[in-house]
Order: structure tokens, then sequence, then C-alpha cells
């Protein structure tokens, strides 16, 4: 029984890790894009916050944990502060990166898609809301980055970002339905979140459009 405890406990500490290292990514993501439209420093620090904490908000609201985690726990708004400033510090060589916004977008991704998963699935609800809760998480914040930031979301446009959240929640949920080690249960779907992500942007995958098409 004692080592089914410590069991559970690292387990959670597993992804309590995971939620942080999700908002951390975020917010430099947030902080990166308010920097970029030349905001003041509360501008960037807001940005940064609402990218990283905007879609866990969303969920814990709708899975009834109130106060929601990103407004109760000073961990979240302590680590989205310190993603900022250091933003501000390094932007020369963040701004070095390849698509910076974007590529710390798809690390808070991956992150994101499996804690929303697990934390929905730990209050009660079922596979189909603890996936589609996961997406929201995922994407949830940087859907609020892009309308502060009156620019098209990139949830909205071609690209596979929400797809790739929505088959990382979905192996969250199916490596705890089927009782994975906590280990593989979250890494797994974390990489290969990310790693779709992050090969959509270098090999220019795209989900079809079905627009029509130019005149010439």
């Amino acid at each position: 029984m004692p080592t089914r405890r410590a069991g559970r406990v690292n387990e959670q500490m597993l992804f309590n890790l995971v939620d942080l290292a999700g908002t951390f990514a975020f917010a430099i993501s947030g902080a990166t894009a308010a920097r970029r439209s030349n905001l003041d420093l509360f501008g960037i620090l807001a940005i940064a916050f609402i990218t990283a904490c905007g879609g866990g908000i969303v969920r814990d609201l709708c899975i009834g944990a109130i106060p929601p985690a990103g407004l109760s726990d000073w961990r979240y708004l302590f680590t989205a502060v310190v993603a900022a400033l250091l933003t501000i510090v390094a932007y020369p060589w963040v701004e070095r990166l390849t698509y910076p916004v974007r590529l710390f977008d798809a690390m808070g991704l991956g992150l994101f898609a499996v804690y929303g998963a697990h934390k929905a699935l730990l209050y009660g609800n079922n596979a189909e809301v603890a996936i589609l809760l996961g997406v929201v998480t995922a994407v949830g914040g940087g859907m609020a980055r892009d309308v502060l930031l009156a620019r098209v979301s990139i949830v909205l446009e071609r690209e596979i970002y929400a797809s790739a959240a929505l088959i990382g929640a979905a192996l969250t949920v199916l490596g705890e339905y089927l009782d994975w080690p906590a280990v593989w249960a979250t890494w797994l779907p974390i990489v290969v979140c990310f790693g779709l992500r992050f090969l959509s942007l270098h090999l220019h995958w795209n989900l079809p459009r079905f627009g029509r098409r130019d005149s010439h």
C-alpha cells in the first residue's frame, strides 16, 4: 500500500512538472510575440501570463476546479513572469532561433495537451471530455494571445496545430486507460505532439483547404 501511494505521489509530481514546463514554454512564446509587437513591460507580462495560463483556466472552469490553478497557485504567475523577464533580457538570442514563437509554442502544445487530458481524467471525466479539454488547454492560451495582438490565430489557419494537440491528448487518455507506466503515458504523447508540430513547420505539412482557387 505505501508503495502504491508513493507511486501516485511521484506520478502527480511528474505531471505538475510537465504543467509548469508548459507554462514556461508558452510564456516565452507569448512574451516573444508581445515584444515583437512593441508592447511595454506590463503588456509583455500580461500577454505572457495569458498565453501560459489562459487554456488551463478555461479547462479548470469546465471541470469544476475552482478557483483555477492558474489564478490560485503562485507558481504559475511566478513561472510566467520569470519566463517573460528572461525573454526580455535574452531577446536578441531568442530571435536568432528559427520561428522562435512557434518553437516554444510547439513545446508548450505537447506539454499542455498531456496535462490537460490528465487533469480532466483526474476529476472523473470520460475519455471524450478529457481529450477535448486537453486540446483546449493546449490551444486556448495561444488563441487568446493572437486575439489580443490582433492577428489570425494559428488554430484557424491550415497548419497542423490543434490536430497535433488532439493526437497528444488522445495518446495520454489511451495510456491511462491501458495503465501504461507514468513515464510512457506522459512523455510519449509529448514527443509525438511536439514532433508532429515541429516537423509540420519544417516540412510544410498542412491540412487540406477547400477555398476558391486563384483565377490564374
